[in-house]
Formats: structure tokens, sequence, C-alpha cells
């Protein structure tokens, strides 16, 4: 396969006349073989499909997009909350025009004209046949169905580029890249605790609103957004939504969530346990904030990196992009002999960044491999390094972990958590991340980069969480369930912004490690080790740490920092669920897990 895909330079003039010389080719990513968990699909043919190809191009000044948002997103500049217009935006992430023109002229003398382009011209991309594909790049593109998941995808074993390129392209996509299929956030369902009344075994609404006094006085702000993001083409089910909300949440009583398909992707109504817990959680909490859950990709190619980049780029040519987006997938954190797939993974952050300067914040969860990062079985464990994952590992979102429990709270075991290979740790993380370092010594030594962007950011419940699929209830954990619930938390507070006249929250980060930390609920037992893994992981501890961030969230408390008032202060008690002690919490807990005991013995 390999010296097939080496021979079609030659073959080049033969195709297309004035192709680039070989000896004007560069190699620009190779690999040895067949990627494990991958066969070559015996009914593709060369020819008969079409691949859409990405181009990167490298920013002029990325630098200035990143000082901008710090500045726009700190409490204590006098721009926090200035934030910037798409066109302000796409002038700070703009690429060289000497690059643009380069590569445009290349596909020019090729016939190809690119059929779409960010709106900062970071990246374009050209829908071409799989011969025309081999002989733009010296590739030999086949068809790769993943064994496990039984998903086709179209890739190269190698690609090239001429010599005059090579500095004026950050990667092409898709070409060597076969991480897309590796991660998502693990699941785990459990029938028989699925629609029990009481917190006991079982997360719902109204123990998430007691536990973190979310209140149930429904948004009125307008301007309010909250999407909901799904990846190839992950469905999500508005008749198990109303089941949902008829049991868990009868004062909504036309809660609903819009759907906006981007590219060809086209949401499934039949919805899986993913999808429907996003929106679940995201309509059951936020309550009247418009939901809109945005669909990329299709089943067929399963979830891909592509997604995301295919996700932010539209949003971003939206004239308004929402004021909080949610993600409830991961991947492995591209490793260093990827620079193709590591400058995409960069590309896709500064996108988050340009996100964070018009005013969206932009949540992911963390992961559900602890601090061995991705799902399959050698992820992490076979290298004895810890795998962190992305896009949480991007310095421009916010990372959302895991926790188990309520008295007291503890970090869930599976809940990634650690340090970027790729992103270096950002100044707002300095002082806390410091801290847990000190404390640190030499556990994990080795095992992790002390210097790179540290994860999580913050942590809520992740375990055990009803949900309705298919009109049946189940139970549903993992990081998934915690992203929307914060989520839903920051676009409530949004509301109370945008009544009073205020910018949203925007890009949360350095208002959280400065005068956020005081709103969160420190947890300080528990650790993100995993079995399959001789070391231990991470453990919690007070503090920041690298299972649960900086902890669990407080309304009444974040709403203070925000705006100098708490809800409580806002609104009379009735209004809302009470925002009772957690010690009274914990009593209250315990009785109703006396009587249903009681009740089920008898």
């Amino acid at each position: 396969m390999l010296a097939a895909g080496l021979l079609f330079p030659s073959l080049i003039s033969h195709v297309l006349g004035g192709a680039v010389p070989r000896s004007d080719l560069i190699p620009r990513s190779q690999l040895p073989s067949i990627p494990s968990g991958y066969s070559p699909s015996e009914l593709w043919v060369p020819g008969d499909d079409v691949i859409r190809l990405t181009v990167g191009v490298p920013p002029k000044d990325a630098s200035s997009l990143h000082a901008t948002l710090l500045d726009v997103s700190d409490p204590s500049s006098s721009n926090y909350g200035r934030h910037l217009t798409k066109d302000e935006v796409a002038q700070l992430s703009s690429p060289d025009p000497e690059s643009v023109k380069a590569i445009t002229d290349w596909l020019g003398c090729y016939g190809i004209t690119p059929e779409q382009r960010s709106h900062s011209g970071d990246t374009l991309s050209i829908v071409v046949s799989s011969v025309r594909a081999n002989a733009l790049l010296a590739a030999n593109f086949t068809a790769y169905t993943h064994n496990t998941t039984n998903t086709t995808i179209i890739r190269t074993l190698s690609y090239s580029l001429p010599a005059y390129l090579y500095d004026h392209i950050a990667f092409v996509y898709p070409t060597t890249q076969c991480v897309g299929l590796q991660l998502s956030s693990r699941r785990k369902t459990n029938q028989a605790s699925a629609f029990s009344t009481s917190c006991t075994g079982v997360v719902t609404p109204k123990c998430l609103q007691a536990l973190y006094g979310i209140p149930s006085l429904p948004a009125n702000a307008s301007g309010n957004s909250l999407y909901v993001s799904s990846l190839g083409g992950t469905g999500a089910n508005p008749n198990d939504l109303q089941t949902f909300l008829t049991k868990y949440r009868p004062d909504i009583l036309h809660g609903s969530f819009a759907v906006l398909p981007i590219t060809e992707s086209q949401n499934t109504d039949a919805g899986d346990d993913e999808g429907n817990c996003d929106t679940q959680y995201t309509v059951g909490l936020a309550t009247n904030v418009p939901v809109t859950y945005v669909v990329a990709g299709d089943k067929e190619n399963g979830v891909l990196m592509s997604d995301l980049l295919d996700t932010a780029n539209f949003l971003l040519s939206l004239e308004k992009p929402p004021l909080v987006l949610t993600t409830s997938y991961v991947f492995d954190e591209p490793a260093a002999d990827d620079q193709d797939l590591q400058q995409m993974a960069r590309a896709i952050c500064n996108a988050y960044a340009q996100l964070g300067a018009r005013g969206t914040s932009v949540i992911f969860a963390a992961g559900d491999g602890g601090a061995a990062g991705g799902m399959s079985a050698s992820d992490g464990c076979g290298q004895k390094v810890f795998i962190p994952t992305f896009p949480s590992t991007c310095p421009y979102v916010t990372s959302v972990g895991s926790t188990d429990d309520i008295s007291p709270e503890v970090a869930a075991s599976f809940s990634s958590g650690g340090f970027s290979n790729l992103f270096p740790r950002p100044s707002y993380q300095d002082s806390a991340v410091n801290a847990f370092l000190d404390k640190q010594r030499n556990a994990n030594a080795g095992l992790y980069n002390s210097s790179g962007r540290a994860y999580p950011d913050v942590a809520t419940q992740g375990v055990d969480f009803a949900i309705n699929v298919a009109g049946k209830g189940v139970g549903f954990s993992g990081t998934s369930a915690s992203s929307p619930t914060f989520a839903s938390i920051v676009a409530l507070i949004n509301d109370r912004l945008l009544a009073s006249g205020k910018s949203p929250l925007g890009f949360l980060n350095p208002m959280l490690y400065s005068k956020g930390v005081a709103a969160f609920n420190d947890v300080t037992k528990g650790d993100n080790g995993d079995a399959r893994c001789d070391a231990g992981g991470f453990n919690a501890d007070t503090g920041w740490d690298a299972v649960t961030g900086l902890g669990t969230p407080d309304y009444d408390k974040l709403l203070d920092v925000v705006t100098g008032h708490s809800f409580n202060k806002l609104h009379s008690g009735a209004a809302r669920v009470p925002s009772i002690s957690r010690l009274l919490y914990t009593i209250i807990w315990m009785f109703t897990a006396v009587v249903v005991y009681r009740h089920i013995a008898h």
C-alpha cells in the first residue's frame, strides 16, 4: 500500500498536464503501515467517491488574537466584556495574503477552485475525485473500515507538497490522520435506577438544582442562546425530551430544542444516549434559555476531528454566534510525530479563541479515560505515559470533569485530567497549577508535561444521570453529562447579565481562575487513576487539581462574582429551588434513602 502511494507521482504528468515535477515534491506526512484497527475496504473503487479536503493556512499573527481574547476576558481589564465583531475577529485571524495566493494559484494549475473558505480565510475547502486528490498530493487515497465501529473513512498512507508551498500550508485534512474514531466520551447504562424520584443512586435536574443552587425560574432576557454540538451525526429525540420533562421538570410546559444541521449533516430523530443527555439536561436545567442542537458529520464516517473544525467555522460565519457552546466529545491529543494533526488541533483551538473573542463560552467534556486519556486498551498504558485529551487541552476552552457522591462530592475515577504536550500553560493558570505541582513532588514523574496547559478547569456531577432513550429510562455516566450541566449554569448567569444590560460571560477561564475561585466547592477526595495502567493518576486535593479543576460550582456565588448580586438578592426564594446548605441537603438525602429502602423492603 505504501509503495503504491510513493509511485503515484510518476503518473501525475499523465493524469494532469503541467503538474509539479517529482523533484519539487517534499513528503509532508507518511505512515509506515495501515493504522491498527483499520482494514482496506474491499468494496471501494478509486474514483467512485469525491473527497472534501480542508487546507489550513497558518495565521499571520495568532498572538494578537490570543492577547486580545485575554484582554476582553480578564475581569481586571478595562476592556472586560467588550467582545469583538465578526469582522474584527476575522482581521485578527487572517492568514498572510501571500500564502493564500500561493495556495489558490497551485490549485488553479489543476483546475480546482476552493468551494468554501472560513470567514477569516484561515481554512479553505475543495471537493475533488480521489483520482485528482492523488495527483494533487502525490497520494494513494483508499477507503478503510474501522474494525470495531464498522465506519468507513478515506485516507492515504502518505502525501507530499511542492517545496515552495511547504510553509504556506499548515495541514491538509483528511490525509494520513486516523485519530477521529478513537474516542468519544464514555457512557454506561443502568436500567434499574433510571426513574427513581429521589437523589439516591440517580441524578436528576432537581437534584442538581438543589446541590448547586440552580434556579428553576425561567430565563427571560432576549438574545440568550445555548448550543449543543453533535458530532458524527449523533441524533437527539424530541419525543424523549418530552417524556423526560414530564417526569423531571413538569413545570416546563413547552420545552424544546431547535436543530441546526451544517454542511450535509442531518439530525436523526431516533436519538441516542449522547445526544439525548445533552439536550435533556440543557433544556431541563437552563430553564427557558433557547437551546439549539448543531449537527456536524454523519454516522457513516463516525466522529471525526474535522467535525470540530466544521462546527467552529460555521458558528464563526454567523452574525450572532451562540453565547454558550457545549460539546461532549473528546479525542486523544495529537502526538508529536503527527505534525499535520497537531497543526489541525492548533487551528481548531484558534477557532475557539475566535469564538471566545466574539463572546462565546466554549465548554468541553474532559473525557472519561482518567489520567490515561484514551479509551482504547493500549492508550496511555502501553506507552507508560499519560495521554491528554483534546480539545480540553486548548487554553481557550473551559474543560469540565466529573464528580460522584454527594456528601462530600468526590472525584469520579474516570474523569480525565492532566497536562497538554502541545499547548503551553496559559498565564491565568500559573498560580493555581503551581500550587498543585508543589504538592505533587515526584508523584507520576516522567508521565506528564508539567509545563503544559492543565485541565480540567471545573467539575460537576457525572455519575448515574437519569435520561430517556427510545421511551425508556436509563442511567448515563460520564463527563458528557457534566459539560451540559455546567453550560446550563453559565447560560442562566448570562440571562441575568443580559437582563441588566451587561455583556455575556464569553471566555470564562481568566475570570474563573481569579475572582471565580471563591464560587466553587473544593473537591479534595478521589483520584483519576485507571486500573489498566500501573500509575495511579492524579489525586483530588485542596485548590485546583488535575481531576476536578477548581471544584464544583455554586450558582449564587458565581452570580455574585460576575454581577455583585446573588440570586437570593434578586428574587424571592419562592420562585426558585431553595439554596440549602450542604449539611441540610445531606440530612434530607439520608432521610430519603432510608424511606426508599424501607419501601422496597416491604
